[in-house]
């Protein structure tokens, strides 16, 4: 994980009026995709795990065992099951994706307060996902978000590099012209977060307790913000 640089924040963890001179300079948000703009409890990522064990059991003709053992190493060790697929084996990334975005999307609640508080954020508004653009699509339509966006980041335009590799993050800056000191970024994952902060990004942590057994909490003094209901933050400091 990369250390965050300079000294610790402070953190807060309730709303701000748009005046918090903490917050009034931020021009662009980023938004992180998966179990951010919706709730973890639509586990879409029960259902994505289960494809990509199917997914290396049939490439790779492995026992479901040995799938999940290789699964959970690349994860660790890559990012992504993706991209270590991608160094070792040279796997199509299309056909990857499509096989294991496969799902059923119609767990994604509607969320039309989350969509009215994002729709008057003043400001740039940005995806940032491990994910791709057709997933992202059909994830924000089911939302109620898709069009409230200034653009999207994916993995594809990440060269499938994935969060929270930091090369990904100045690549994400780059292709949208996003000054770091002025973007705050929102995520659910504290690993993703590290990475944004090292850069001068005011971060966001969506509070979450579905990290993978292989994660350790970062302390929340690395974040400047702490939220449980986006929506109700987002009406807050809009």
């Amino acid at each position: 994980m990369i250390e965050p640089l300079g000294p610790v924040r402070k953190v807060d963890t309730g709303g701000e009026s748009s005046h918090n001179p903490r917050l009034i300079h931020i021009e662009t948000w980023v938004f992180d995709l998966d179990n951010t703009l919706y709730p973890p409890s639509s586990n879409l990522f029960e259902q994505i795990d289960v494809r990509i064990g199917l997914f290396l059991q049939e490439m790779l003709s492995m026992e479901p065992t040995d799938a999940r053992i290789l699964q959970k190493q690349y994860f660790r060790e890559y990012g992504t099951t993706l991209h270590g697929l991608i160094k070792n084996y040279g796997t199509d990334p299309r056909v990857f994706l499509d096989f294991v975005h496969d799902i059923d999307f119609s767990r994604i609640p509607a969320d039309p307060d989350l969509a009215k508080a994002i729709d008057r954020l003043r400001g740039r508004k940005i995806i940032f996902t491990n994910a791709d653009v057709a997933y992202s699509n059909r994830v924000m339509e089911r939302i109620g978000v898709l069009g409230l966006f200034d653009g999207i980041f994916d993995i594809e335009a990440a060269d499938f590099i994935p969060k929270p590799h930091i090369s990904t993050y100045q690549r994400m800056l780059e292709s949208h012209d996003i000054e770091p000191m002025t973007a705050a970024i929102i995520d659910d994952l504290p690993k993703n977060l590290v990475p944004a902060a090292e850069l001068g990004m005011t971060t966001v942590w969506i509070r979450n307790d579905h990290w993978t057994q292989s994660e350790a909490p970062t302390p929340l003094a690395d974040f400047d913000h702490v939220v449980d209901d986006l929506a109700d933050w987002l009406n807050a400091v809009g």
